[in-house]
């Protein structure tokens, strides 16, 4: 019986690995080609401020972009938005879909839509890319029914953990917000394949976390009253960023008439200007998170940020293009906490260098109120940032923005997705 248990284990963990290696260096390869893309739009941007030309060459490219993305989704609609609920309906049993259609797809379309600067996130692909692989995987092995969900589960950890270097949250949130479940079988294999994957990851980007920001100070608990305030707000702002999301095709009203998976090309057109003027703003927004913690911008520049960041990520998801709002979800947490830090200041009411310290609390409490998951985000937050200090004023910021949304009836954001596209499959 001992022994039966034991080649058990061990054949769950040797299934995560097996995940682990595909996975990283599939998800690795997509997060590599999309850095150089973006990189690459922001140079031409900038240039064009010289040579006001390449505005026209960026709009044609876009509109080439955007009608290969829409040829793409229109052959396979799966592929559409971030992909985390679909994968979450393929544990359920709700929803099902060929691997390889989608996952070649899911790819190309992803480096397109997020490298040509759109405000999406890279996490929901690679999570999408990752349990389609694994999928891919559970079906050459020929396995049953039971262990296929299983190894579909640490593809999805292995995808994020490779997407973000975060193995221990990436595994926490397919167990937490997707699969719901902690049996023997999953979480040797959920956690072997993020594990592996993230060091696939880490071999091609280096060691250093993936928003690694720095502090001076732990912050002191004189100051944990403007925890609670920080926590209310960005709980009644994440009501306001699930609403967005859910209702953002809505949007898209005035194009109605037209087929929506040529809606991707709305997006494509209008980044134009964003990009002009605001090139640090394109994409998931990494680049803009690790700018403002390094120097912070004043009150207004930060307001004309938040708005900008929530009417186009809005835009960008309710074109259906693939692509996540998973790190869009950070990036505007640490705006509103920067912002809330910097009005504190100018009060006399805290000390400039923690608002630093400020922007990392927010992040984790924007993500826990509106995907509902806690331990996800406090311990995303601290593998990310690559900080263990400051635990407490995480935890405590994320319960509080969470109890906000709770309060207002707030439901997960990736149920809610799902359950839409449910509907709208009858």
């Amino acid at each position: 019986m001992n022994n039966d248990f034991r080649l058990k284990s061990v054949n769950y963990l040797l299934n995560g690995l097996t995940v682990g290696v595909v996975v990283g260096a599939l998800v690795s390869a997509f997060r590599w080609i999309i850095e150089q893309q973006l990189s690459f739009v922001e140079r031409l941007y900038i240039l064009a401020h010289q040579h006001h030309l390449l505005l026209l060459f960026i709009l044609g490219a876009n509109i080439i972009i955007g009608l290969v993305v829409a040829v793409l989704i229109k052959e396979n609609p799966n592929i559409k938005g971030s992909g985390i609920p679909q994968v979450k309906g393929q544990l359920l049993g709700k929803i099902d879909y060929p691997y390889w259609s989608a996952l070649w797809r899911k790819f190309v379309s992803g480096v397109l839509s997020i490298g040509s600067g759109l405000f999406l996130g890279r996490e929901g692909p690679s999570i999408q890319i990752g349990s389609t692989a694994a999928q891919g995987i559970a079906a050459f092995r020929n396995v049953d029914d039971e262990l296929r969900r299983v190894i579909i589960a640490a593809g999805a950890a292995a995808g994020l953990s490779a997407a973000f270097n975060a193995p221990i949250a990436s595994s926490m949130f397919v167990l937490e917000e997707i699969y719901h479940r902690f049996p023997l079988k999953v979480w040797p294999t959920v956690l072997g394949a993020a594990a592996v994957s993230n060091f696939v990851s880490t071999v091609a980007f280096g060691q250093q976390p993936a928003l690694h920001i720095v502090y001076q100070d732990a912050f002191p608990l004189g100051q944990y009253w403007h925890l609670i305030i920080l926590g209310c707000l960005l709980g009644l702002g994440g009501l306001v960023y699930q609403q967005s999301i859910l209702y953002s095709g809505t949007l898209f009203k005035p194009f109605q008439k037209i087929p929506n998976y040529l809606w991707v090309l709305v997006p494509l057109v209008l980044i134009l200007p964003i990009g002009y003027f605001m090139p640090i703003t394109l994409g998931g927004g990494n680049q803009l998170i690790l700018a403002i913690s390094k120097n912070v911008p004043s009150i207004s520049i930060l307001a004309l940020y938040i708005v900008v960041r929530l009417v186009f990520a809005t835009l960008s998801y309710g074109s259906g293009a693939p692509g996540g709002f998973f790190l869009p979800i950070l990036a505007m947490g640490a705006l509103l906490g920067a912002t809330y830090g910097q009005i504190m200041v100018q009060l006399g009411l805290l000390p400039a260098p923690l608002v630093i310290n400020l922007i990392i609390f927010s992040m984790a409490a924007y993500f826990a109120c509106i995907t509902k998951s806690v331990f996800t985000a406090v311990l995303l937050i601290t593998e990310m940032v690559g900080t263990v200090t400051e635990l407490m004023p995480l935890a405590i910021t994320a319960l509080i923005a969470y109890a906000v949304v709770d309060l207002f009836n707030g439901q997960p954001i990736y149920d809610q997705l799902l359950n839409n596209i449910i509907k709208k499959r009858g």
